[in-house]
């Protein structure tokens, strides 16, 4: 099958093989999402996602070009958003439920992305798109009201993920421009990753000095396979980004909203009742519309 990104400079037909990249990057997003969410200490497993991604950065910085001048100040701004990002999802990881503040995350940012877009890269917004922005908000609705009305305990996880979703665009917007700008994906890639890499890692070892490589460890393999995950992830969608539109790729790739619930529910035992996945459905219904 065959999905039709409309962009400048990559508009037309995508082939299989984006449209694969693209899914597969979404698995790979959902997964290291969840083994950061299995490691209990928080900063532990973010310090070594970090580690990781600083590691592989090196290695594609050595091999690919330096990006295009004109990349830059997307790079840069991308760079702040990301280490913004990581502090986001930590709190939410500790606030909430995998299978609900994900799922609140990843589907803020398709929108936000196809407004962002047609704002800023002069991308279309067609009525179908509009109205797959309309759905979308109402499954995140359901999504945040699935355990009933929303208490004062659970409003810190929800707003926590919702402010995750902006970043998200955020930084999903600014890279999919910086990118066309770089004229190397893997320059690109190692360069946002070398420089927002080291962020946590630095800041566990301020926080935690001599007891943290005892409490690394236990977790090394973990943290530092989900760190490598990341970073292919997040690397493919820089390429697919570089072959169509901002927001019909943003949209594929938070499919990983599907493979996150089922996660949530299979491996974290979390409740994963009838409007959850009513909900979830909905979301992923918006998103399918967006990608149209």
């Amino acid at each position: 099958m065959l999905v039709t990104l409309s962009s400048s400079p990559a508009a037309g037909p995508v082939d299989l093989a984006v449209t694969g990249a693209v899914l597969l990057a979404a698995v790979l997003h959902a997964v290291w999402n969840a083994l950061a969410h299995a490691v209990e200490d928080k900063l532990v497993g973010f310090a070594l996602i970090g580690s990781a991604v600083t590691a592989c950065a090196v290695v594609l910085v050595l091999v690919f070009p330096v990006p295009a001048r004109a990349s830059w100040p997307f790079l840069a701004a991308s760079v702040v958003l990301h280490i913004a990002y990581q502090l986001l999802l930590m709190r939410c990881y500790r606030l909430g439920e995998f299978g609900q503040v994900f799922p609140v995350a990843r589907g803020t940012s398709p929108w936000l992305v196809a407004v962002g877009a047609a704002a800023f890269a002069g991308e279309a917004l067609p009525a179908v798109r509009l109205v797959g922005l309309l759905v979308v908000s109402l499954g995140l609705a359901a999504l945040v009201l699935a355990d009933g009305r929303s208490t004062r305990s659970s409003r810190p996880a929800v707003a926590a993920a919702v402010l995750t979703g902006v970043v998200i665009a955020a930084y999903t917007t600014a890279d999919g421009i910086g990118v066309r700008h770089a004229g190397t994906v893997g320059g690109y890639t190692g360069w946002l990753f070398l420089l927002q890499g080291p962020a946590l890692p630095l800041w566990a070892v301020a926080r935690r000095r001599g007891q943290l490589w005892r409490q690394l460890r236990p977790h090394l393999r973990l943290g530092l396979t989900g760190g490598v995950l990341s970073l292919a992830a997040y690397g493919l969608v820089l390429w697919a980004q570089t072959r169509g539109s901002l927001a019909a790729v943003a949209a594929l790739r938070e499919t990983s909203i599907v493979v996150g619930a089922g996660i949530g529910a299979l491996v974290f035992h979390e409740r994963f009742g009838r409007w959850r996945i009513v909900a979830t459905v909905v979301v992923v219904t918006g998103v399918v519309l967006i990608d149209l």
